[in-house]
């Protein structure tokens, strides 16, 4: 027969029971946690990759002229300042035209003195053949001497000569003082196109020598169109290409991008001065850098000469890929696009796959195959913390 326990005992077997079922189940989940991989994995998702060439550019009106003065003189007005805009054929600087003005007026005068001279010659010319004509008829009656007739002949042919050089001395004169009125115009300075001044290199009063060289008195611009000259280095300028799309930012507005194509690589670096002149050859020991350039829209004007672009050649690019973070590839050697990755599989094992990537930005590569969507890709193994109070 058996006897019954007190209540009290009961409930402390029962809780005894419960304490150690749950010391069971704690030391099971101990023992799993311990045996499955400690790592850090990414799910391979879908997201948008692009290779590009990065680059420095400066921003330069499409279109531009420089304005210099043909003749020496003083400055006596300028009808323009920066920022101005201008149409085609508007007055832009006044020069003194004193000297140019006597030039022209010494020419006329001596012109017309050729003219004089011409005129009295053909009087000359007209009288010696009347001279002649009436020696002719007097040699056929026989009442002059040979003498004479061919003194007659011989003032003819001098008066023809004598019209010949003052008509070549005319022409000579009238081409002078063609140059000279044109050298009278230039003391006007017109616009060649409309635009914007954009710089202005000379004052009111200042006097100008054009004698050697041509001074630059100011720059008119077309603000509507820009080009970036973007410079890249040796290394990456194989894959920049003519008709390549390129986009930029400026260092104002990191916010907007301009985009555009690339209109030319140009085939030489910049010229590099030395010792006074200019060379193609480049100083050792520096960085070899390439031109690179390419036209953008700029109707509303928010970009402005000599503005510093930073510049993206896209080489190539996906939307909507499959993509592998690159720190979670090993690049296999000798298998260019070819990587091995680590995947945690559904039952918490690892794998290892051969993953073939495509295009690649800095971060992300497409993958082209071996991994599928979701899939958790390893990025790094996490160091096992220390050794707890129990160790079973």
């Amino acid at each position: 027969m058996a006897i019954p326990l007190p209540s009290k005992f009961r409930r402390n077997a029962v809780l005894a029971l419960l304490g150690a079922a749950a010391i069971a189940a704690g030391v099971a989940a101990w023992r799993q946690q311990q045996a499955a991989p400690k790592v850090e994995t990414v799910r391979v998702a879908r997201a948008s990759i692009e290779a590009s060439v990065m680059a420095i550019g400066t921003l330069q009106p499409r279109s531009y002229v420089d304005i210099g003065a043909q003749v020496s003189g003083q400055v006596l007005r300028l009808h323009v300042a920066p920022g101005a805009v201008v149409e085609k054929g508007d007055l832009l600087v006044e020069i003194d035209p004193s000297v140019q003005q006597a030039t022209v007026d010494a020419g006329r005068a001596a012109l017309a003195g050729l003219t004089a001279q011409l005129a009295e010659q053909r009087a000359q010319h007209r009288l010696a053949r009347q001279q002649d004509a009436r020696q002719q008829q007097m040699a056929r009656d026989g009442a002059t001497r040979e003498e004479d007739v061919q003194v007659a002949a011989a003032a003819v042919e001098t008066a023809v000569a004598r019209i010949a050089n003052l008509r070549a001395q005319i022409a000579q004169t009238e081409a002078a003082l063609k140059a000279d009125v044109a050298r009278l115009g230039y003391t006007r300075i017109y616009a060649p196109m409309g635009g914007t001044v954009v710089s202005v290199e000379a004052r009111e009063g200042q006097t100008l020598n054009a004698t050697y060289q041509t001074p630059n008195v100011l720059r008119v611009a077309d603000l509507s169109g820009m080009t970036v000259w973007t410079e890249v280095s040796e290394a990456d300028v194989r894959r920049v290409k003519a008709g390549m799309p390129v986009y930029f930012t400026t260092l104002g507005a990191s916010q907007r991008r301009w985009e555009g194509k690339v209109r030319q690589v140009l085939p030489a670096p910049a010229a590099q001065p030395r010792d006074g002149a200019t060379a193609l050859a480049p100083t050792p020991g520096k960085v070899i850098l390439y031109t690179a350039l390419f036209d953008v829209d700029n109707a509303d004007g928010e970009l402005m000469p000599q503005m510093t672009a930073q510049v993206s050649f896209v080489t190539a690019a996906v939307k909507n890929a499959l993509a592998a973070p690159l720190p979670a590839l090993a690049a296999r050697e000798g298998k260019p696009g070819r990587y091995t990755a680590r995947v945690l599989n559904g039952a918490g094992e690892l794998e290892q796959r051969e993953v073939e990537i495509g295009v690649r930005d800095r971060l992300h590569g497409q993958v082209l195959q071996g991994l599928r969507e979701g899939e958790q890709l390893v990025l790094r193994d996490i160091a096992p913390e220390g050794t707890g109070r129990f160790q079973l």
